[in-house]
């Protein structure tokens, strides 16, 4: 580690990577972010996804490293398993979903997700509903969730490129403070006015 003096302490995650801590600061490695695309169709091999690619830019210009991708069908088991591998394995610091988040027979991506956290961020999906609610009345119908499982974040984004994109934009300030909490940082939360970055 360089630009700094002095000792270090922190952890090391199941990787073998991620934070140190000096003075009370968190001097963290980018963000690994795996993007977990939930379509029956999709899986199918009836549409393109085009909504984990979407993500995939936008992340990789604010320099996140996309570590992992996958497409799964609308199952809950399956979406579960999925997520709670990533999280476990320690590979990723942040997950993303996309799709499942409406009002569907098949949209269970908000319970498959849930059922695997250990603590629920409510914010986050309040943020994302909020803001896009301006924009369309169908907002109201989106149950996304976030949250996390061990020191990973997980959040629900819609199914639409668009829609994806927007949302994530919307939250984005507050998303790497909050990976580095949930990686240990014991620093004081310093108030700050974020605005929300453009897709």
């Amino acid at each position: 580690m360089k630009g700094y003096g002095g000792a270090y302490t922190g952890f090391t995650g199941r990787d073998g990577s991620s934070a140190f801590f000096r003075a009370g600061f968190c001097v963290m490695t980018p963000i690994r972010a795996a993007i977990l695309t939930v379509s029956d169709r999709g899986f199918k091999g009836e549409r393109a996804d085009l909504s984990g690619p979407a993500l995939a830019q936008w992340l990789a210009e604010r320099s996140v490293e996309v570590v992992s991708s996958k497409l799964v069908p609308d199952a809950t088991e399956g979406i579960s398993a999925q997520l709670k591998e990533w999280a476990d394995s320690g590979c990723c610091d942040l997950i993303l979903t996309t799709g499942g988040t409406g009002v569907s027979p098949r949209d269970r991506t908000p319970e498959a997700t849930r059922r695997i956290l250990d603590l629920e961020i409510p914010g986050i999906g309040e943020a994302m509903r909020a803001a896009s609610f301006g924009k369309t009345p169908f907002a109201v119908l989106s149950r996304a969730a976030a949250g996390a499982r061990g020191r990973t974040l997980i959040v629900n984004l819609p199914g639409s490129p668009q829609g994806a994109v927007e949302n994530l934009a919307v939250v984005w300030p507050a998303i790497p403070h909050a990976v580095k909490k949930l990686q240990g940082d014991a620093s004081d939360c310093v108030p700050a006015i974020a605005k929300p970055e453009t897709p």
